[in-house]
């Protein structure tokens, strides 16, 4: 079963494809996507499409800001019935509640994480498909259209402390400093946003319960879709979990709600197990931080839950025929464009 998203993804797809002298009918076609994605948002699309979808325009269009100038125009009507009950919502923080709630009517391949750390946040956003993807402009999307749900509901004067992606700066920054405000970190843990912790939990004078209950109840009428598979909520954990070095199976089986023997077995009923999701998990990360020249291998090993670097080293030869040295100074000239 492929991890789907609502078409209301490619919101603004046709408008900046256009700009730049692209077909947006051809290029959904070889996407393979129907062309009704763009009048119908709420159909449902495979999660790999869109993402491939999105890398080729901006490699056609030559535009390595394609997917944030996507993102640019989003509005919180975007969402579709969900908007409402956003609008109504105490706290922006209760709204990152409700997303996760309601993610089926959404994106299944996008997860969100709050991490407090004193006065700060970071919201972490993760995009987790059947398999590893190329995927700036999906990440910038996700990350250019959270940063707009935040600047609608606290208002224009509001301004994050950072904004951070793990893929390699682009030439010219304009449009992110345009989009975001300030100067955006790049190469970095993750992908999402900094804040001040009192940002999230900062009163809603919007926020009306009764409409809320109202939003809520229609909403809990619509048609889902299938459940998604244990095997992709556990990715999701293990991604958000593993470079903040709370991974153990303990961990991941409470963030999902299960004790560790109930999570094993419903894995097995998927054929697979926690030590290969886990293991999995970790060989994409360490392809992403090797990448990255500015992180030590020591800094890798503690991200991907190795305390020595001997420990690190062992594993990514048996992963991958090589030492991370090796590997790195391979590939690493050839990352970014």
């Amino acid at each position: 079963m492929s991890v789907q998203v609502r078409a209301a993804a490619l919101s603004n797809y046709a408008e900046v494809a256009r700009q730049f002298a692209l077909d947006p009918s051809r290029m959904l076609r070889e996407a393979g996507l129907s062309a009704a994605v763009l009048s119908n948002p709420d159909m449902r699309v495979p999660a790999t499409r869109v993402v491939r979808l999105l890398e080729a325009s901006a490699d056609r269009s030559g535009c390595l800001t394609f997917g944030l100038r996507m993102a640019e125009a989003r509005r919180l009507s975007d969402l579709g019935a969900l908007s409402l009950l956003i609008t109504h919502q105490p706290t922006l923080r209760d709204v990152l509640v409700l997303i996760g709630r309601y993610r089926s009517l959404l994106n299944e391949a996008l997860t969100i994480d709050v991490q407090d750390s004193r006065d700060l946040v970071i919201v972490r956003e993760e995009l987790v498909t059947e398999r590893r993807l190329p995927a700036r402009q999906a990440d910038e999307l996700a990350v250019g259209t959270m940063f707009r749900m935040f600047r609608t509901l606290l208002g224009p004067p509001w301004h994050p402390h950072g904004v951070n992606f793990t893929h390699a700066a682009p030439p010219d920054r304009r449009v992110h400093r345009r989009v975001f405000g300030l100067d955006v970190e790049f190469d970095s843990e993750f992908n999402g946003i900094v804040c001040a912790a009192a940002d999230l939990d900062r009163p809603n004078p919007r926020a009306d319960p009764v409409m809320a209950r109202y939003a809520r109840q229609f909403l809990d009428t619509l048609p889902r879709a299938e459940p998604g598979s244990t095997t992709l909520d556990t990715r999701k954990a293990i991604y958000m979990l593993l470079p903040v070095g709370k991974a153990s199976s303990g961990d991941i089986a409470r963030s999902l709600g299960f004790n560790v023997r109930t999570l094993q077995r419903r894995l097995d009923g998927e054929r697979t197990s926690l030590s290969a999701l886990v293991n999995g998990v970790r060989r994409d990360l360490a392809v992403r931080y090797l990448s990255n020249p500015g992180y030590s291998l020591s800094q890798i090993g503690e991200l991907l839950g190795y305390g020595q670097l001997s420990s690190f080293t062992r594993w990514f030869v048996a992963q991958f025929g090589v030492a991370p040295t090796r590997w790195r100074a391979r590939r690493t000239p050839r990352r970014g464009r």
